[in-house]
């Protein structure tokens, strides 16, 4: 147990001899032990600095010193499903002077990165996709018959995605030797249990008694159809006795080999029993390890589920470090304006795919407990069981980050929008989100969502916009996506009285002559604030708050930009069939034909970064639409005797 208020423990400095997992192999089993001490006590100070998933990385200490003990990687190929929990994996294999700017613009990705080392098998931050990826990797290598070992770890959490059943479901189909771990910090399973399990696990998984079974199994099946019943009657008498003790007849159904269930926190045991299961041939097997979420930091292991991402904090007393007080946050709004709506409207009902707190929606399951669905990881499930609640008279609203939203393109086009469906999206974390990078960016969903019929789709400029959408989403009788960004709101006064919204209408926030600015969402503020800068040159800007991507105000835009002759769109999503694309193409068909630019993220994935470093690399501050819109009228609006001064 990490002692918070003593000096960091590392006694042995063993952590510095480690270049790679090589090393790992000529330590013995009690520096081992000290190892998993510094390795926690590093990720401990470190993510107090930087913020990060502490209690996932916390869990895994011991077992990513044994994984990388007992196999040859990188030849021996480990996938860490969602990839959160990969710290102490990246501390082992050659990045510990780098770790200090974990998650940082510019330094290592919180997330397993091949171009990172050659130990990351492939880029993870969603979950549920390590058995698909393993079983393609274990296929491969028996077709091209190559070496090496496969192991997937998924967490117990990632287990409620359809894709990982299905994963499971085509391994055993194709009986190839891929090795799984569950990583359980969930169950509980008192300790003589666990005790009983770990001793059979490593016996049944010996060579010996392997070796001796394979041997009866043979003379058996030798002897035709009595025999093949005797072996029958043998499995199951082992099948019924680990059913007693253990899940595994889940897994077994799946024609898994199932081990355990064994503490993920005793290195010995985990040790012997993947070293047994390593040296096992004869198709997949499933390890199923307990531990313990936070493990070694009391304050998260009491409550882990506050501590799974966190920001900065101080060590001892476990409190967020001290910030400058911000607005309430979009999500905060958007958590309270629903339990608002909910308490005059019985028929709303909340939906969140194992994220009722990163979605703002734990007050809504306070309550309103009874019309609150927590779905798991299972974001498919979640958009087509909201379609069902819809389908006889409910008012659902599924509370979904934007990336993760991605894995559910389907069920919105096929059981949403196609019956027409009064289903609300509540879209968080659009746009760039920081630190988590790449996988968690929301940047594709305006591309992917303009082209569904019968989908409204909202963009609110502030939080009390916020508020109104929602309540216009929820009383509109068709779908509707509200999508908002990550953090804090722009501080304005909410306005005591929600009102519909008229669909499609959009609000002209400022005249101008030289150009049209058609900012969306979360960029009118800085395109408001750009226009000041810009009227200081002498540049006449009028802004347009477009309020939705789907229906577009063409009254409104085309109006504007007839009278400008320049429009200029700025987006915190991808520039590629995105919102403004979708003004080009509404210009062009009402026969508008001015210059039209659009600013947004070019076609390549958006690194990890600060939300304010993002968008002043884009071009997407104040000062970077001032200069693009400079840019831009000097190369077509050259007849202007305007002077356009450097911004």
């Amino acid at each position: 147990m990490l002692l918070v208020d003593k000096e960091p423990l590392l006694r042995k400095n063993l952590l510095q001899t480690i270049r790679s997992p090589h090393d790992l192999r000529g330590l013995e089993l009690p520096d081992l032990e000290d190892l998993a001490a510094e390795l926690r006590e590093t990720i401990i100070t470190t993510i107090a600095d930087t913020g990060g998933h502490l209690a996932p990385s916390l869990g895994v200490v011991e077992l990513t010193l044994a994984l990388h003990y007992v196999f040859d990687t990188p030849n021996d190929k480990l996938i860490w499903d969602v990839g959160h929990q990969a710290y102490a994996h990246k501390l082992l294999t050659g990045r510990r002077e780098q770790f200090c700017t974990l998650r940082q613009h510019g330094g290592l990705s919180g997330f397993p990165k091949r171009s990172e080392s050659e130990f990351d098998t492939i880029e993870t931050g969603h979950s549920s996709t390590s058995l698909s990826f393993g079983l393609g990797l274990a296929t491969a290598r028996r077709i091209q018959k190559k070496q090496g070992k496969v192991v997937a770890v998924i967490g117990d959490g990632s287990m409620t995605a359809g894709m990982a059943f299905e994963g499971l479901n085509h391994a055993g189909d194709l009986d190839e030797n891929l090795i799984v771990i569950l990583n359980d910090n969930e169950m509980s399973i008192s300790e003589n249990v666990g005790a009983l399990s770990s001793f059979m696990s490593r016996k049944l998984t010996g060579k010996t008694i392997r070796r001796l079974r394979d041997h009866v199994e043979e003379r058996l099946l030798a002897l035709s159809t009595v025999g093949e019943n005797i072996l029958n009657l043998l499995r199951k008498s082992e099948e019924s006795m680990k059913a007693f003790f253990t899940p595994g007849m889940l897994f077994e159904a799946f024609k898994f080999k199932y081990v355990g269930p064994i503490s993920g926190h005793e290195l010995e045991d985990l040790i012997v029993t993947l070293t047994n299961v390593r040296d096992h041939n004869h198709g997949p097997v499933l390890v199923h390890v307990i531990t313990t979420k936070g493990k070694g930091y009391p304050h998260a292991e009491e409550n882990p589920g506050s501590y799974h991402g966190v920001g900065p904090f101080d060590i001892v007393s476990g409190k967020p470090k001290p910030s400058l007080s911000a607005p309430p946050s979009y999500t905060k709004v958007f958590g309270e304006t629903l339990c608002r709506i909910a308490s005059e409207d019985s028929r709303v009902v909340g939906i969140t795919a194992a994220m009722p707190d990163g979605t703002g929606l734990s007050s809504f399951c306070t309550s309103h407990c009874e019309r609150f669905f927590d779905v798991g990881i299972a974001e498919q499930h979640g958009l087509t069981f909201a379609a069902g609640l819809a389908l006889d008279g409910m008012r659902p609203c599924f509370a979904v980050y934007s990336s993760f939203m991605q894995r559910a393109l389907d069920q919105l086009i096929h059981d949403v929008c196609l019956p027409n469906l009064p289903v609300t999206i509540a879209l968080d974390r659009s746009g760039v989100v920081g630190a988590d990078g790449p996988t968690h960016h929301g940047v594709f969903d305006l591309a992917y969502l303009r082209f569904i019929p019968n989908l409204t789709v909202m963009m609110p400029k502030d939080e009390n916009e916020l508020q109104h959408m929602l309540y216009t989403a929820l009383n509109l009788g068709s779908p509707a996506v509200l999508r908002y960004p990550r953090g804090s709101g722009e501080g304005v006064l909410l306005d005591s009285d929600l009102r519909m919204l008229p669909s499609g209408e959009g609000e002209l926030l400022r005249e101008g002559t030289d150009l049209l600015l058609l900012p969306a969402g979360n960029r009118v503020y800085p395109a408001l604030r750009a226009a000041e800068l810009l009227a200081e040159k002498g540049v006449s800007v009028a802004v347009i708050n477009p309020r939705f991507l789907k229906p577009l105000d063409a009254s409104l835009i085309c109006s504007w930009a007839s009278q400008t002759g320049v429009v200029l769109t700025v987006e915190d999503g991808c520039a590629l069939g995105g919102f403004g694309s979708a003004v080009m193409q509404l210009l062009q068909e009402y026969g508008v034909h001015v210059p039209v630019k659009t600013l947004g993220y070019g076609d390549a994935f958006v690194e990890q970064g600060p939300q304010s470093i993002l968008w002043q690399l884009a071009g997407l501050d104040a000062n970077g639409i001032a200069g693009s819109a400079i840019s831009f009228l000097e190369k077509g609006r050259v007849s202007k005797n305007t002077c356009f001064g450097q911004v």
